[in-house]
């Protein structure tokens, strides 16, 4: 589970071999979800609303890196950091 950012205790992470369609992973605390790349959306999981805002603020100024970073896990190759919401 590589993970590509960590910001504000909230961790993001995308797996190998995952199923479409494309979406990452969200961690905090007890908190799970996953966010889809395209629509922002949560397609599964909670988020609390302060945290979902974060998320969703922070893919949306990386969403292209976010595709790229699914790119390249389906063919299993390293995934770049992408910087943190700051």
């Amino acid at each position: 589970m590589p993970e590509l950012s960590r910001f504000f205790g909230i961790i993001i992470t995308l797996y190998y071999d995952d199923h479409g369609p494309p979406h990452f992973h969200v961690r905090y605390g007890s908190e799970r979800a996953i966010v889809s790349i395209d629509g922002l959306s949560v397609i599964a999981g909670e988020l609390s609303p302060r945290v979902r805002g974060l998320v969703v603020e922070w893919a949306a100024l990386h969403r292209a890196e976010l595709r790229e970073a699914w790119n390249l896990s389906v063919q299993h190759a390293p995934l770049k950091p992408i910087a943190p919401l700051e």
